[in-house]
């Protein structure tokens, strides 16, 4: 099973937005994992990376689970709409980078996961550079 198992496209194929800006984003499984998929969550979160602590904070959050008494075909096309918050803004600087994405998780049969993951940049922070003495 590979990670091209599931699918995960911006509405627009844009990866940039302003804040406010409403993101909408179309997922499923595909065809050869589907029957193995019992759970899919899809959220939109931003994460730091660079030195000190690791930070993340998760802004939309939605679950699916199928069961025998309600079960869902995780091979249609879902899709989820968020209006994208003032703050934090995508920053790449020299010591820390700001990163926001869109991530689905497929939780399988037998305990195992998938991941697929889209960034994006949330406002127009230009690229920090260092400063050289």
């Amino acid at each position: 099973m590979t990670l091209a198992e599931l699918n995960l496209s911006f509405h627009d194929e844009r990866t940039e937005f302003a804040p406010g800006e409403t993101l909408t984003a179309e997922y499923f499984a595909g065809e050869s994992c589907s029957a193995e998929v019992e759970a899919l969550e899809i959220s939109v979160l931003w994460f730091t990376e660079g030195k000190g602590d690791e930070d993340f904070a998760v802004h939309y959050f939605q679950r699916t689970e199928t069961s025998e008494a309600a079960p869902v075909d995780f091979r249609q096309p879902r899709q989820f709409s968020t209006m994208l918050p003032n703050s934090p803004l995508s920053y790449d600087g020299v010591i820390l980078r700001i990163r926001w994405c869109v991530r689905l998780r497929a939780f399988l049969t037998r305990g195992k996961q998938l991941v697929e993951q889209r960034t994006f940049r949330l406002g127009n922070v230009p690229v920090a550079r260092a400063v050289l003495p």
